[in-house]
C-alpha cells in the first residue's frame, strides 16, 4: 500500500480527495485516501466510486481498473460506522442512505465490464471487503488480515461478504461470520474471499503490467497457500453445523478443544441478536443465485438493524470507548434469549 497517494493521483471533480483516481497507461487507478482512519467509506467516498466506476467502465482507453488504500495500515477497515451511529441516535436515516449507495458501488464492481484488480494489502475489514472481494482479480499479501467484524458492534456482516461466507469450505463462513475472526492472506484464498497470495513487494511491479495493458490472472501468486484457518476446521466444522446459534454455542463450550472453547467466550461478547442474524444471514445467502440477491438481503436487513438494534450500543463500546467505557448493554443478553421470530422478523421487508 503507497504510504503517500502519489502526486499524479487527483479527486473526481466536485468530489473531495478522500478518493483520488490517476490514470496510468491503460490503467485507472483507485486510491482509497483517508489514512487515519483506515480509509473507511463515507457516502461522499462511495458516490465518488460509483461515477468513476461508470466513466471507465465506458472508456475504451482503459484497460482495466485497481483500488489500493493509502497509509501504512492497509485497504479499508470498513464503513464510518461512527458517523452511522451518530445518525442513527439522532433519529437521520443517514445510515441507510450510506449503505444503499454502497451496495451500489459491491454491485457495479461484481458486474464490472473489465478486469478489476484488488490489492487487499493490510486490513481489510467489513465495507472493505465489498469494494476489494466482488472484483475479478482478488490479491492478498503477507499483511492482509481480513474480517467481517459486525457482531461485536452490533451489526450484520453486509455488502454481500455473505455471499463469500457461504461458499466458504465447511463450516467456516459461520464461524467467520458469528465470531468476526481475522484472517491471513493465505486464509482469505483458501475460504474465496481472494484469488492468490503475492508479496506486497509485488505491487509496484504488478500496477505496471497492469499500465501497459496486460491482463493479470491468479497465476501472479499462490492460488494454494497453506491456510492456517483450514488447519482448524476439525473443530469448527464439528460445532458450527446446523441453524441454531444456541446449540452451537452450546457445543463450542462444552468441547474438548481449548480452541472451540476460546472461540465461544469471544462469541459470548458479541451482540446476542447480531450473532442470531449472522448465522441465518449466511445460511440463507447459501440458498441464493447472486452477489445482487445477497445484496437486496441486506438493505432489509440495514433497514431493521437501523430501527432497532445493537449497532448504536456496539459501536460505543468498540469505536467510540474503544473498551474503556462501560460494558455493553445488548438488546438481550444472551444468544439464548433471542427469540427465533426476531431473528426471522428481521429477513422481512
Amino acid at each position: 500500500m503507497p504510504e503517500e497517494a502519489p502526486t499524479t493521483a487527483t479527486p473526481r471533480p466536485g468530489h473531495t480527495d478522500e478518493v483520488l483516481y490517476e490514470r496510468r497507461g491503460a490503467l485507472g487507478r483507485i486510491l482509497l485516501n483517508r489514512p487515519r482512519a483506515i480509509n473507511s467509506l463515507t457516502t461522499s467516498m462511495v458516490d465518488s466510486l460509483l461515477a468513476q466506476l461508470h466513466d471507465w467502465g465506458g472508456d475504451d482507453e482503459v484497460a482495466s481498473v485497481s483500488i489500493e488504500g493509502v497509509g501504512p495500515k492497509g485497504l479499508c477497515a470498513g464503513g464510518d460506522m461512527r458517523a452511522a451511529r451518530e445518525a442513527t441516535l439522532e433519529g437521520r436515516d443517514d445510515a441507510v442512505v450510506f449503505w444503499d449507495h454502497e451496495y451500489q458501488v459491491n454491485a457495479a464492481i461484481a458486474t464490472y465490464p473489465k478486469p478489476y484488480v484488488a490489492f487487499m494489502d493490510g486490513i481489510v475489514m467489513g465495507g472493505g471487503v465489498g469494494v476489494s472481494a466482488h472484483g475479478s482479480l482478488r490479491l492478498a499479501t503477507e499483511r492482509t488480515r481480513l474480517a467481517m467484524p459486525e457482531t461485536a458492534i452490533g451489526f450484520f456482516p453486509d455488502v454481500a461478504g455473505c455471499w463469500w461466507l457461504a461458499k466458504a469450505p465447511g463450516e467456516l463462513g459461520p464461524y467467520l461470520a458469528m465470531s468476526g475472526a481475522s484472517m491471513t492472506g493465505a486464509d482469505a484464498v483458501a475460504t474465496g474471499f481472494a484469488d492468490a497470495l503475492i508479496s506486497s513487494d509485488e505491487i509496484p511491479s504488478l500496477l505496471d503490467r497492469l499500465a501497459a495493458g496486460e491482463r493479470l490472472d491468479p497465476s501472479v501468486g499462490d492460488v494454494d497457500p497453506t491456510s492456517p484457518l483450514v488447519a482448524q476446521r476439525g473443530w469448527i466444522d464439528e460445532c458450527f453445523a446446523g441453524d441454531d446459534p444456541a446449540v452451537i454455542l452450546g457445543r463450542l463450550e462444552a468441547h474438548g478443544s481449548e480452541e472451540a472453547r476460546q472461540c465461544a467466550s469471544d462469541i459470548r461478547t458479541k451482540s446476542p441478536l447480531s450473532v442470531a442474524v449472522a448465522l441465518e444471514a449466511v445460511r440463507r445467502a447459501a440458498r441464493m443465485r447472486s452477489i445482487k440477491e445477497v445484496l437486496q438481503q441486506d438493505r432489509v436487513l440495514g433497514r431493521h438493524f437501523w430501527e432497532r438494534s445493537d449497532m448504536p450500543e456496539g459501536v460505543r463500546v468498540v469505536l467510540v470507548d474503544k473498551g474503556k467505557g462501560a460494558p455493553p448493554q445488548w438488546l438481550w443478553d444472551r444468544v439464548e434469549d433471542v427469540p427465533h421470530d426476531v431473528v426471522q422478523g428481521m429477513f422481512v421487508r
